[in-house]
């Protein structure tokens, strides 16, 4: 993935965040925080982008696992 692309999608992955947010979830971003690097970044080299990324990504859906009890069923609608 291209650097570009990679900060593109941070910024979406930012947007889903304040989405999360505004839905009161509770989301765990101290780790992405820690980081520093933020969409707008675009003097942090691709490595930072992609750390925050996956930072970003892990707190997004940490709440969304917990609150899976049991896997589901893929079916087709």
């Amino acid at each position: 993935m291209k650097k570009q692309e990679l900060i593109h999608l941070h910024g979406l992955l930012a947007e889903v965040r304040k989405q999360c947010e505004f839905w009161d979830e509770d989301i765990d971003l101290d780790a992405y925080e820690e980081l520093g690097v933020k969409p707008t970044s675009i003097h942090k080299s691709k490595t930072d982008h992609k750390a925050a990324v996956f930072k970003l990504t892990d707190g997004i859906t940490e709440p969304m696992d917990e609150s899976e009890s049991e896997p589901l069923a893929p079916t087709a609608d």
